[in-house]
């Protein structure tokens, strides 16, 4: 078998195995799978929302798993790791599955692209992109598309790979309904941009530098400064309260 030939099944077989486990693990909220492999090794990582449907009760499920894809994909040695997913709302994968769930229950597909992109912008995302095609009108009707984006997605060169993407398909009535997700994770430092954004981020730091040190030199100076005598206020004597309650029960 010739490299390229070699590579091309390495392809088909990592996607087939990718293609598996997104559909046993459903149920867990699948966000994304790698699959890196080594010479001794084949190292599976998955974030998922519930953890605890993978591992299943005392590793039952996720031992299946590993035998399944040594008997049946061939995988020398997998090892598979699972990690709960941080923030939904940032994983294109889980915004899809959400949109096309919300549009296979027949909710409006414009409603529910602004409802998602507002939802991902909200969490902290540089960018978001949601696009809709199909046959999203009525029964009958052409297909379409709608696209609806906000913040900063680059489409091209070097700084798209910085850019997660997922695409699901939502089962209507109407027709199948492709719904595809590009998010920006928020931190994300493009190339074109790393120097302004280091200015400003020392900028800020000087900015939360000066406020502490002016916070500080207010705290010496308040301790530095003398204290204020406290000004004691003396009661009336023992004796005119006395005569004064005399003076009240008529005693001269």
């Amino acid at each position: 078998m010739t490299i390229e030939a070699k590579f091309i099944d390495n392809q088909i077989e990592k996607y087939k195995v990718m293609k598996y486990l997104e559909k046993e693990l459903d149920r867990a909220g699948v966000a994304s799978i790698e699959i890196q492999r080594t010479p001794i090794v084949t190292r599976i990582a998955i974030e998922v929302l519930n953890p605890g449907r993978v591992i299943g009760k005392k590793g039952k499920t996720i031992n299946t798993l590993t035998e399944t894809l040594k008997t049946e994909f061939k995988l020398e040695n997998p090892q598979i790791s699972v990690v709960e997913v941080r923030n939904p709302n940032l994983e294109p994968m889980l915004v899809a599955k959400k949109a096309a769930k919300y549009i296979e229950m027949g909710k409006k597909v414009r409603a529910v692209l602004h409802f998602l992109i507002k939802d991902i912008i909200r969490n902290g995302a540089l960018g978001a992109e949601i696009v809709a095609a199909g046959k999203i009108g009525a029964k009958g009707a052409r297909a379409k598309s709608l696209r609806v984006g906000e913040g900063f997605i680059p489409k091209s060169g070097e700084p798209a790979r910085l850019v997660r993407e997922a695409h699901v398909a939502a089962n209507t009535k109407s027709g199948i309904i492709g719904v595809l997700v590009r998010i920006t994770p928020p931190g994300t430092i493009f190339p074109d941009k790393k120097e302004a954004m280091e200015k400003a981020a020392a900028a800020k730091a000087a900015a939360v530098a000066a406020k502490a040190a002016a916070a500080k030199a207010a705290e010496v100076a308040a301790a530095a400064a003398p204290a204020q005598p406290v000004e004691k206020v003396q009661g009336p004597p023992k004796d005119a309260a006395v005569n004064v309650a005399d003076k009240a029960q008529g005693v001269v």
